[in-house]
């Protein structure tokens, strides 16, 4: 929850509204079970009070970053960024 909060806080002051409200717990170690309530209660305590905080904890987390660099790996863009092996 320190690293969550830090990383908004060093971002600009005009988008910490929209980052506060859009927390993604993603990766198998956000299954514990209550994660994301205690996530939310943590955030809230350390937030300006007027922060709306919203955490969401995916059913599907445990694969979110595989299913991104998916994604990512078909997006034509990326793949001029792709590195062969002869390189």
């Amino acid at each position: 929850h320190e690293t969550t909060f830090n990383s908004i806080m060093k971002c600009d002051v005009d988008i910490r509204k929209d980052l506060y409200g859009n927390i993604v717990l993603s990766g198998g170690s956000t299954m514990f079970p209550g994660i994301a309530d205690r996530m939310s209660k943590e955030i809230t305590a350390l937030a300006p009070s007027s922060m709306k905080i919203k955490v969401v904890a995916p059913p599907e987390r445990k694969y979110s970053v595989w299913i991104g660099g998916s994604i990512l790996a078909s997006l034509s863009t990326f793949q001029q960024m792709w590195i062969a092996k002869a390189e």
